[in-house]
């Protein structure tokens, strides 16, 4: 039934188009000429086909352009190689067809770097330049092209200093913009309808690949070259988008996020992360005091936990004014306080949900901002 169905419809679609064309009737009369169809009577007479007219009331994206990845090209001499910060802001708009037609877009380049060389001096400037483009009304979101490598460190420092609730969404991409089937174009378009949707608002900075929507306390790169790299392994991605939607799994969070003031200036006050292995001794902690640390972040083993050597030069370090947290390396989990570790004897804070990269950046802005107080360290870690 179902095939004759088809067959049914096929044979009155091709009648259709012989009709339009001007076939002979069944009487043998030739037919009227057919009128002609909208789309035909909006040719130009250049005989090219015009566009439809852009919408007047799309949102406002602006496209800050950092290089990475994405702005990539290979390296002829390589099979995998290439170099990253090639193409400019406004080479990755007009890779993406029809991007102009989700936003009214504005592209400004920032740097062109690989995310290798992210630094404070331009996170200080992305910083300075999204507060400014919100408090100037200029945007309604800002979409930010990134390497993937850094991007969670840059995304999270970015929702602890943009005070707006205007989103901001980070973009990258695991191939180069040259690369067979690269994965730039599409992100960018996905980040560009994340940015322009109402429901964005309210939840801080975002990172948008591979279709998936994640926040910037949780995102983390787990697989070098995969383009499904990111995940967030705490809470899970709070987002999808396809080409006719974005969806979001929850309503924005209620409460104010913590935030900051842009620090005045380069470089931030200096936090070192201890990655703690077998056999470790307090070496690398010692090395990081003799060099100026003013914080130490501990990319623990399991729970947060070290070799007893590295856990006493800790704790003297936090005796004597260093600010020290406990993270852990395994990737996801919370650091429990006060449990492997007696947080409260050592000095030492917590990171619990937080990566050691991550608790490096929100320790560097608590120092800038006189935060040092052990308490109060551990609450704005909650808190985050």
């Amino acid at each position: 039934m179902a095939r004759k169905t088809i067959l049914r419809v096929a044979g009155l679609a091709a009648c259709s188009a012989i009709l339009v064309a001007g076939c002979a009737s069944d009487s043998g009369d030739p037919a009227p000429a057919a009128a002609p169809s909208s789309a035909a009577a909006t040719q130009p007479t250049d005989g090219k086909t015009s566009e439809a007219p852009v919408p007047a009331n799309l949102p406002r994206i602006t496209i800050l352009a950092t290089g990475g990845t994405i702005a990539g090209k290979a390296n002829a001499n390589s099979a995998v190689g290439y170099t990253a910060g090639q193409a400019t802001a406004q080479d990755l708009i007009d890779a993406v067809p029809g991007l102009d037609k989700i936003a009214k877009l504005d592209a400004v380049q920032v740097s062109n770097i690989g995310s290798q060389d992210m630094n404070d001096e331009v996170w200080l400037a992305l910083a300075t330049k999204i507060n400014q483009i919100f408090a100037d009304d200029k945007a309604d979101g800002v979409v930010v092209t990134h390497g993937t490598d850094t991007i969670e460190e840059t995304a999270f420092f970015l929702d602890h200093v943009v005070a707006s609730d205007k989103p901001v969404v980070l973009v990258g991409s695991m191939r180069p913009s040259t690369a067979l089937s690269a994965d730039g174009p599409a992100n960018l378009r996905s980040a560009v309808q994340v940015a322009a949707v109402p429901e964005a608002r309210g939840r801080g900075t975002m990172v948008v690949l591979n279709d998936t929507i994640h926040a910037a306390d949780d995102v983390t790169k787990t697989n070098t070259t995969s383009v499904q790299t990111f995940a967030s392994p705490n809470r899970g991605p709070i987002g999808h988008v396809d080409a006719a939607a974005v969806q979001f799994s929850g309503p924005a969070a209620q409460q104010p996020r913590l935030t900051f003031p842009v620090p005045g200036k380069s470089p931030l006050p200096r936090v070192d992360i201890v990655y703690s292995h077998a056999g470790m001794d307090a070496t690398q902690v010692n090395d990081s005091l003799g060099h100026g640390a003013q914080g130490i972040v501990l990319a623990g083993v399991g729970d947060g936990n070290t070799a007893k050597p590295v856990v006493d030069a800790l704790s003297g370090a936090a005796k004597k004014g260093v600010l020290v947290v406990r993270s852990s390396r395994v990737g996801s989990g919370s650091v429990v306080r006060n449990a492997e570790l007696n947080d409260d004897q050592l000095g030492t804070v917590s990171a619990l949900g937080l990566n050691p990269a991550k608790s490096r950046i929100l320790l560097q802005l608590l120092l800038v901002n006189g935060i040092t107080d052990p308490a109060k360290v551990q609450q704005n870690f909650a808190d985050s």
